[in-house]
């Protein structure tokens, strides 16, 4: 826990120096303080703003366009308790926000770690951590975003449910439903999880059944929420809409067109189209987690193919490259399977590829580049 706060530390660092180093690509329209600083607005960007707002103000809800149902209330709720524990100004929300997120990646790579011994030897166990924290977009586990809180959440399902500890897996999997929407789709990975580590006794696949659909409470009070707030359960899904995200389409569209942009004009693409460097970035990350599928379902089992499938689906779905690489980053199974492969040299260049397009990706999305 104590290397996963330092390595939490290092980061902040590099953000800083990137910050001050590296003109803003755009203005995002708020601060951490009610004036520009270059250390703490480094881990306020794009959807911090939201967080913020659900945290100090509360939801709200605004027909016909976007609003903050669209965030998941976890961890706002976690940043509202602390900000007020501190003082409740503007900066102590933003503060509760960076120790929640920070916390919860400390707790998560010790579970993760927990959970990779019950599948591989210990150095394979600790390189899957390590992959896990330097995965290119890891960054986000640091800054005021909720993925972290998810990827403790997920992972305490996981582990939970391996280790047939039902209750546990119920809470944290109510938990994980309550923080992003993609929290759903794991949930028939999770199933398939649980149902092999009940076995054949009945009394054990009772609780396993129990235990899943216990994990669906937390997105059933969440719409229970909408409900009250809007008179609609899934206004949630509707302000998610606004953001140009609707999930129906062909989910692997996008990616074959951007795949072919790069394969028959890699240098008018990357340089002429806006958007062109960021969508590859984002679209690499989830090309990959996808080409690494098959190794997941040979090296662990079925249940953990499913949940990286699951969720990416939603996203590819809805034709958008935002968000892929987020999306990927808390896909612990990726992890697992970069840990399993065998070969010194070939551990050392991934982890160095990936450690090079963290820092790049990071760098980018603390100076306000279209990379979230």
């Amino acid at each position: 826990m104590i290397a996963a706060i330092l390595f939490r530390l290092f980061s902040a660092l590099a953000a800083f120096l990137a910050n001050v180093t590296i003109p803003h690509y755009q203005d995002q329209g708020f601060s951490v303080f009610r004036t520009a600083n270059l250390f703490w607005d480094a881990f306020a960007r794009y959807d911090a703003g939201w967080y913020h707002g659900i945290a100090s103000r509360g939801y709200v809800f605004g027909a016909g366009g976007r609003n903050n149902l669209a965030f998941f209330p976890v961890y706002p709720m976690l940043m509202r308790a602390g900000g007020w524990m501190l003082g409740g100004r503007q900066q102590d929300f933003y503060f509760a926000g960076i120790v929640v997120s920070w916390l919860a990646f400390a707790a998560a790579m010790v579970l993760l770690y927990r959970l990779a011994l019950l599948d591989l030897e210990r150095r394979a166990a600790l390189r899957a951590v390590m992959f896990a924290a330097v995965f290119p977009f890891a960054y986000f586990f640091g800054m005021v975003y909720s993925e972290s809180v998810f990827l403790f959440a997920l992972v305490t399902t996981v582990y939970a449910l391996r280790t047939r500890r039902w209750a546990l897996a119920a809470m944290a999997g109510a938990v994980m439903t309550a923080t992003r929407v993609t929290g759903v789709m794991a949930v028939p990975g999770l199933a398939w999880i649980a149902w092999q580590a009940a076995g054949r006794d009945v009394s054990q696949r009772s609780k396993a059944v129990a235990a899943i659909v216990g994990g669906l409470a937390g997105i059933a009070g969440y719409c229970l929420f909408n409900y009250a707030l809007s008179g609609r359960p899934f206004a949630w899904y509707d302000a998610i809409t606004f953001w140009g995200y609707r999930p129906g389409g062909n989910p692997f569209g996008a990616l074959a067109g951007l795949v072919q942009a790069l394969l028959t004009r890699p240098y008018h693409f990357l340089t002429t189209e806006r958007m062109a460097p960021y969508d590859t970035l984002n679209a690499l990350a989830a090309l990959g987690a996808i080409a690494l599928v098959p190794l997941i379902w040979w090296r662990f089992n079925g249940g953990y193919a499913l949940i990286v499938l699951a969720g990416l689906l939603l996203p590819l779905s809805s034709g958008q490259f935002e968000g892929l690489g987020r999306y990927c980053s808390v896909q612990f199974p990726i992890a697992l399977a970069l840990g399993s492969l065998g070969g010194e040299m070939r551990h050392l260049v991934l982890f160095a590829l990936s450690a090079v397009l963290y820092i790049v990706c990071l760098a980018l999305f603390v100076t306000v580049h279209p990379l979230f």
